[in-house]
């Protein structure tokens, strides 16, 4: 089996992110995961918080405390946000680590070796009343290419065109608010990527056949545009420091690299950092993963747009340039927009749910489910309480929910605890077995693709076969006539349901537990189902032991609905 090493975009440190942030990038990538853990593949997944640039020191300075203790509280209250999502990373690090530190700057040694790094004079915004030169995201005003009056220093988020600082429309100190700035001179590294464009462009071009569609054009937009030298380096306190050996008079002057240099590099400083975690005994390599290892490794990311720059474009030049065999992406796997009623998300505004709050409201599995079914992939969708509410009681609460609450309800009431034994398949479950293996091979199909709303469809026709199979049969009637023929059905029917525990678990994790421990098999261990025993039916043989679980989804109701829209709001979007 294939080894594959899968990476989401570091979610930023700066506050609990929303829903659009998770069906971005984390939750494809967990669903990817375990469905590739369960079909025998070796797989690390990692992520990180990433901890450094301006967000998190002007956080920190709101609190009043250092950046490094905001940082760390930070980090745990989103990695607890993120097993309340059932996220099973291999390991979830962080940007400010000694591991990444130290990759960094070798990254950066050899960039300078090899002649990609170079020093400049630049004349950069100075706050007299702050008493310092400010960062791009030190520096907010109005986009000059959309108008958009709160774009920072570094990027637009209303365009996401990249700026610098000095581009801007009435530029002001986003400290002090102070619109008294100067432009002095100061020294800072620029990464060459100029010179390195033709190389990053063959390099896209490789992939254009196999990346998606949005993936590729944000790609060859960029390079479309010609890539620009950028500083690697920024004046602030908390970040990789430039090394002493290579830059003396920089880091004397306490310059660090910029974010969007090293959190990338964090990928690697992760998965050491998963390494050098190891528990006594244990030993993890993770080189194995990272450094020469191009036909042994298939590395996929997952991102939201505004991401798909730095990781098809900016990242690989860095790769390309330090002259070493790191392992450089495979398929990017990158999403538009999840709007809120077809606005942004936003804190300030009080717009939209975020993770920690919709953990609040309903358990992890309703928003997996519906997150991944709506995913945006194809274009931006659009979050309404009334598309969830419908959602949740169509597909998990009617469909799955209900077919097994009644399968497993009705036998214990006419046939006792334990399964029952009835007489042999006859042509509907031959039909059935046939549809199911039909099914579970288009699931699969869609699942390798990482199409994820595709996938979805063909788990949910998977659940709506065992319905119409229920209705076809109807053992309510049949038992009244044919008892064996009853439970015959209903031992069908409860081997839908193990079925149902074991493929819909990359989807709905906790739920697929609780279906799966309903049935008291031995040696229970199988990952995954075949064509076969699709075809079969018979994984949970006459006599097994079982027991009816609690419900699995709630029915959402209008009061729902209504509570939902007046506490979270922005439906004028």
């Amino acid at each position: 089996m294939a080894r594959h090493l899968i990476t989401s975009a570091l979610p930023y440190i700066n506050g609990i992110k929303h829903l659009g942030n998770m069906v971005g990038s984390m939750l494809p990538a967990d669903v990817y995961s375990r469905y590739l853990r369960q079909r025998g593949h070796e797989v690390l997944y990692i992520c990180a918080t990433d901890e450094h640039g301006t967000p998190a020191e002007l956080a920190a300075k709101e609190q009043g405390i250092p950046v490094a203790d905001f940082c760390a509280q930070a980090h745990d209250a989103q990695k607890a946000v993120y097993d309340g999502f059932a996220l099973a990373f291999d390991y979830f690090g962080r940007s400010s680590s000694p591991e990444n530190r130290e990759i960094t700057q070798h990254f950066a040694r050899r960039l300078n070796e090899n002649g990609f790094i170079e020093e400049r004079a630049i004349r950069q915004v100075y706050s007299p009343v702050d008493g310092r030169f400010l960062p791009d995201r030190y520096v907010e005003g109005t986009c000059p290419h959309c108008g958009y009056d709160k774009a920072r220093g570094d990027q637009c988020e209303n365009c996401t065109r990249v700026l610098d600082p000095t581009d801007l429309i009435n530029p002001r100190s986003a400290i002090s608010g102070s619109t008294d700035l100067e432009i002095r001179e100061t020294k800072h590294l620029f990464l060459l990527q100029s010179k390195l464009e033709n190389e990053v462009r063959e390099w896209v071009a490789k992939h254009d056949k196999d990346w998606p569609q949005l993936a590729s054009s944000i790609a060859h937009k960029w390079l479309t545009e010609g890539l620009h030298d950028r500083a690697i380096t920024r004046d602030l306190d908390w970040g990789v420091p430039v090394p002493a050996d290579t830059w003396p008079e920089l880091a004397a002057e306490g310059k660090v690299f910029y974010v969007w240099f090293d959190a990338p590099i964090e990928y690697i400083g992760a998965t050491k950092e998963w390494a050098d975690a190891a528990p006594a005994g244990e030993t993890r390599d993770w080189k194995s993963w990272w450094y020469d290892v191009d036909t042994d490794v298939r590395y996929t990311e997952f991102m939201a747009k505004d991401n798909v720059p730095f990781h098809t474009v900016m990242f690989p030049a860095t790769e390309l340039g330090v002259r070493e065999p790191w392992k450089k992406v495979d398929f990017v796997k990158a999403f538009n927009w999840l709007t809120y009623y077809g606005g942004k998300f936003s804190t300030s505004q009080k717009r939209g749910v975020f993770t920690d709050q919709a953990l609040d409201i309903l358990p992890a599995d309703y928003w997996r489910y519906f997150l991944i079914a709506n995913a945006p992939e194809s274009d931006d969708s659009s979050f309404t309480w009334e598309h969830f509410t419908a959602t949740v009681n169509k597909d998990l609460a009617d469909t799955l929910g209900n077919f097994v609450n009644r399968v497993l309800s009705f036998s214990r009431k006419r046939f006792g605890d334990d399964v029952p034994a009835g007489g042999e398949p006859g042509e509907a479950e031959t039909k059935l077995g046939e549809q199911i293996a039909g099914l579970l091979a288009e699931y699969e199909a869609q699942m390798e693709a990482l199409q994820f709303r595709k996938a979805a469809a063909a788990l949910r026709a998977l659940w709506s076969a065992g319905n119409s199979y229920l209705e076809e049969k109807a053992p309510w009637l049949e038992i009244k006539t044919d008892k064996d023929g009853a439970a015959l059905t209903l031992r069908t029917a409860m081997n839908l349901i193990h079925l149902y525990s074991v493929v819909s678990e990359p989807f709905i994790p906790a739920t697929a537990k609780t279906m799966r421990e309903a049935f008291a098999l031995a040696d229970d261990t199988a990952p995954w189902v075949t064509a076969d025993e699709a075809r079969a039916l018979t994984s949970v043989p006459a006599g097994t032991p079982f027991t009816v679980p609690p419900v699995l989804f709630a029915k959402l109701t209008d009061e729902d609905l209504e509570t939902y829209k007046e506490r979270f709001g922005g439906t004028d979007a």
